[in-house]
């Protein structure tokens, strides 16, 4: 899709996007209890390759944009490392035959492509709202799900090497895993602010307390973020009182399938977009956000003239359901000029009823967002992954811009050669079976050890050191 071009201008910060290329590994194992999309597609046989190459066109169509976009590597899978430390031993192919004659489903999760969605990856704090003055970066140690635990130290080093310079970038590493504190990344952390560059508001949401038992908490399906882990990321990142707030996921909507807060709410700049059933008490929530945030005042969609918009989404206009099903608010709000903000939406949106409709009517209200674009993202999205899974939000001044791994930055050349990389090494349909393909292994590292060349990263993979 071609999306009408916009210059950054004099800009002097920007919110860089950095997504998750799609592994060679992406299959459908249904691994994420709770994600009613993952385990609705479990045994399917999915694409890998049109996955990735899905992926990087609505890269690309970010970057026509004028949006800065970056390109995160995915992860080593299969995972032999992780497998030879649980017992299996003996070549390669033969631990992968092991694994799968005794235990398939743990193979699958040692082969799941699930670090494309990037948003999980870490929590940023931008250099304006922390202590020392730096970007600060804390792999998320997603410890709910196995599959997903085993990706931090990968995920360390390659944040490390995109961002290498420690007069501008602060890393940290992944909260202790343990379920005490469950930390899912930015999935449940977003930023307000009157501009990037500006000090803002980081909005942690947590579904339970680990050490409070008496605060509410969900009973079907778990709550993966702590608020331990929120305030523990918080005190890594040098935040104050006065620049966090800690806000209480309605449990309610865990248990119908709202795994993170990013499938029900989306925050960008002066702009919060979200369900009137995401949190467990929108009113104080609004009130705390309005009293916190540096000039703000009362405002909501009808106040075309005041910098805060709350924009409630009423179940009457949206069923929860829908929400869910359409990854509404798993979209991602992007900032193209002053006061013009669009929405990059799955294409499911357009083709849901009540969410088409909602999106013509957001289009005439008077709020920043002046249109909606809607992307082909359905391997993604049959996964349990939207527009905004997909993506890690990182606000850069000029100077950490510079300091940034240019060769994980997306222009015309590096997506002509990404292309060419997919097409090479990915396979068109993969079935949980092939998991044990001592062939998917080497094709996937081979894959894994070009790309850590084009895109500068060094020996970040388990077989490359």
């Amino acid at each position: 899709m071609t999306l009408p071009a916009h210059n950054r201008g004099r800009a002097t910060s920007f919110e860089a996007n950095f997504d998750g290329l799609v592994g060679p590994t992406h299959n459908y194992a249904g691994l994420s209890y709770g994600n009613i999309a993952s385990q609705g597609s479990a045994q399917a046989s999915s694409n890998p390759k049109q996955a990735a190459l899905q992926g990087l066109q609505k890269m690309k169509s970010l970057s026509d944009l004028g949006l800065i976009q970056g390109v995160l590597a995915p992860q080593e899978r299969p995972d032999v490392h992780t497998l030879r430390q649980l017992g299996f031993s003996g070549t390669d192919a033969q631990v992968l035959d092991k694994a799968y004659r005794e235990n398939p489903a743990l193979l699958a999760a040692c082969s799941s492509a699930s670090s494309m969605w990037t948003a999980n990856a870490a929590t940023v704090s931008p250099s304006a709202d922390t202590q020392d003055n730096r970007v600060h970066f804390t792999p998320a140690n997603l410890n709910n799900k196995f599959h997903r635990a085993i990706e931090h130290p990968v995920t360390g080093r390659i944040l490390s090497q995109v961002f290498n310079n420690d007069e501008f970038f602060c890393h940290h590493p992944a909260l202790p895993s343990q379920d005490a504190f469950g930390d899912e990344g930015a999935a449940n952390h977003t930023r307000l602010c009157t501009d990037y560059h500006a000090p803002g508001l980081e909005l942690f949401v947590y579904g339970r307390s680990a050490f409070n038992p008496h605060l509410p908490a969900p009973q079907r399906y778990p709550a993966r973020q702590t608020l331990e882990a929120s305030r523990a990321v918080a005190r890594l990142h040098g935040l104050s009182e006065h620049n966090t707030l800690f806000i209480a996921q309605n449990p309610a909507i865990i248990d119908q399938g709202v795994f993170h807060n990013d499938v029900i709410a989306v925050g960008n700049q002066n702009v919060l977009f979200f369900h009137e059933s995401a949190f467990l008490d929108s009113k104080a929530t609004l009130a705390a956000i309005q009293a916190k945030l540096p000039s703000s005042g009362v405002k909501n969609t009808e106040l075309a003239n005041n910098e805060l918009y709350f924009i409630e989404v009423s179940e009457a206009d949206v069923p929860l359901a829908d929400a869910i099903s359409s990854y509404l608010f798993n979209t991602q709000i992007v900032t193209i000029s002053p006061g013009h903000m669009v929405i990059i939406a799955p294409l499911e949106c357009a083709h849901t009823p009540s969410v088409s409709a909602y999106l013509d009517k957001l289009l005439s209200l008077n709020t920043p967002i002046k249109d909606v674009y809607f992307m082909d993202v359905k391997q993604s999205m049959r996964n349990g992954g939207g527009p905004a899974c997909l993506r890690l939000r990182v606000a850069l001044n000029q100077a950490e811009l510079a300091a940034t791994n240019p060769a994980c930055l997306l222009d015309e050349t590096l997506f002509t050669r990404l292309n060419r990389w997919v097409e090479t090494h990915y396979r068109d349909r993969l079935s949980l079976s092939d998991l044990r393909d001592p062939n998917l292994l080497q094709e996937s590292r081979s894959a894994l050890d070009e790309l850590s060349q084009i895109l500068n990263l060094g020996s970040v993979y388990e077989f490359q050191r």
